[in-house]
């Protein structure tokens, strides 16, 4: 099975291009999804992390995320800490998940996740898809979709690998920058490049 990483910086629209991918028959393995799934109540993680920080869990026993950023994000000590909490139990269900997909032959597959060339996956995947969007796009998606101040979504934008840097390893790129149908277009020729045999 192919496998076909899809990264972009907060506010790219990657997840919209790994909608679209979905839409046309594509698995998608979402690394933020199963990052939400492995701290819920009752998961391992979750409890690590409230022994750690348990001014971060609600009084209903769920992950407060709001306030976890809030605690970790500008420390990279504690951001550390619960990278360590959280990745492997990530790693090991993105891997699982892709097996499963191979394993009923599957044969091309996408790992959506926002730190595939940070951590250096690149150069164990098919292909890279990166998805860029100007910068004053993503301050208003930011704003619109998670209610951030322009310093703030500024701020976590700055935080990111620049997008430069992800497009030096890309394989192919979607600029984010006018309609979805326009979008989906581009999609579309990606599809063909991903199922496409080699001669």
């Amino acid at each position: 099975m192919k496998i076909w990483g899809l990264t972009g910086n907060i506010g790219s629209g990657k997840s919209t291009v790994a909608r679209l991918l979905a839409a046309r028959g594509v698995p998608v393995v979402d690394a933020d999804r199963i990052a939400r799934e492995v701290v819920e109540p009752g998961r391992p993680a979750l409890r690590e992390i409230a022994a750690r920080w348990p001014q971060v869990v609600s009084k209903d026993g769920t992950l407060d995320r709001k306030a976890l950023a809030a605690r970790v994000f500008d420390d990279r000590a504690e951001r550390e800490l619960l990278n360590q909490i959280v990745h492997p139990r990530i790693a090991e269900e993105v891997s699982a998940r892709l097996g499963a997909l191979a394993a009923g032959g599957q044969p091309v597959a996408v790992y959506e996740a926002a730190l595939i060339v940070e951590n250096g996956l690149h150069d164990s995947l098919d292909g890279l898809i990166v998805v860029t969007a100007p910068e004053e796009a993503q301050i208003a998606r930011l704003r619109l979709r998670d209610g951030m101040t322009e310093a703030e979504a500024r701020a976590r934008i700055a935080a990111q690998l620049p997008a430069a840097e992800k497009l030096r390893h890309a394989t192919f790129v979607i600029e984010n920058i006018g309609s979805e149908p326009q979008l989906a277009a581009r999609v579309d020729e990606l599809l063909e490049k991903m199922t496409r045999r080699p001669p």
